[in-house]
């Protein structure tokens, strides 16, 4: 019988830069902390700021300064994506000397003519590196995983076999690849984030099996809907108002099923999440991947 330390809880909560905080980001940001510090655990921060086209001048800061004035307060220093390429250029240099990668030419139209899924068309073509993609090649296809909250969840065979992209035509490094490298980094012992990525999470479970990590656990959060859509940066979601963090705090928890009590609506963030992290109940969040607000 092993009489070893169970390991350290270590969270993360990994925001784009693409603009501020919305309601649907501090719902995520509170169940991954709250999930973190009820078990004592450590709650890390991630820029993800790999595709500059898509970045907000000072959204990064603003996000920061939110998280602040929430009382949402990571561990450690503040990871930043664009600050690592040369980590993630060196596995992809590993993998194309084993022969894992190859370079593809291929268009989402040409794609979508022979079928819904890619199907390895330029595998074997030797192609040149100019004006190319990089996939991976699926040696070991993950056609399920178990999600903490979502249940089993069922990849189709097709999708689960695809070689799929791990730095894009216009070079910039997928945001798979990037996300596996930087939390087998950081030690992520379970990803906490929204019901949009339940899909990648399979792809991301492949990486880790190729990079030989340990996969952490999964947690998919209901996504927040307004008007059956998702709340979203790219869809102009409102910004999450700074200038009343005990209010917003309330309704994330409400959102995520806890029940906080009335009289604490408008107590100090700092009250409001220590009564939140003494209650935190996973079997209370609810189970559906889309909740309207």
């Amino acid at each position: 019988m092993s009489n070893s330390a169970p390991t350290p809880y270590v969270g993360r909560f990994a925001p784009s830069p693409s603009g501020p905080l919305h309601f649907g980001s501090l719902v995520t940001a509170l169940g991954s902390y709250l999930q973190a510090k009820s078990q004592h655990g450590q709650w890390r921060l991630r820029i993800e700021d790999l595709d500059p086209l898509r970045e907000v001048a000072g959204a990064a800061d603003d996000i920061l300064t939110t998280l602040d004035k929430l009382g949402l307060h990571w561990d450690g220093a503040v990871v930043y994506q664009s600050q690592r390429l040369e980590v993630y250029q060196a596995v992809l240099e590993q993998w194309a000397r084993s022969g894992l990668t190859y370079y593809c030419h291929c268009s989402r139209k040409q794609i979508a003519t022979r079928g819904p899924y890619y199907d390895g068309h330029c595998r074997h073509l030797n192609l040149p590196a100019t004006h190319s993609a990089t996939r991976l090649i699926v040696k070991q296809p993950i056609y399920h995983f178990q999600d903490r909250l979502q249940g089993t969840i069922a990849i189709p065979a097709g999708l689960a076999e695809e070689d799929f992209i791990v730095r894009r035509r216009d070079g910039f490094y997928a945001y798979n690849l990037a996300v596996v490298i930087d939390d087998a980094a950081a030690g992520i012992t379970e990803v906490v984030r929204g019901a949009d990525l339940l899909q990648p999470t399979a792809r991301q479970i492949a990486l880790y099996q190729q990079l030989d990590a340990p996969v952490p656990q999964w947690l998919h959060l209901p996504l927040v809907c307004n008007d059956g859509k998702k709340l979203s940066k790219h869809l102009n979601a409102p910004a999450i108002p700074a200038d009343c963090p005990s209010q917003l705090l309330w309704r994330a928890l409400t959102f995520l099923g806890q029940q906080p009590p009335n009289s604490m609506f408008k107590a100090p963030p700092h009250e409001l999440l220590a009564w939140a992290r003494l209650h935190w109940c996973l079997d209370k969040v609810p189970h559906s991947t889309n909740i309207t607000l």
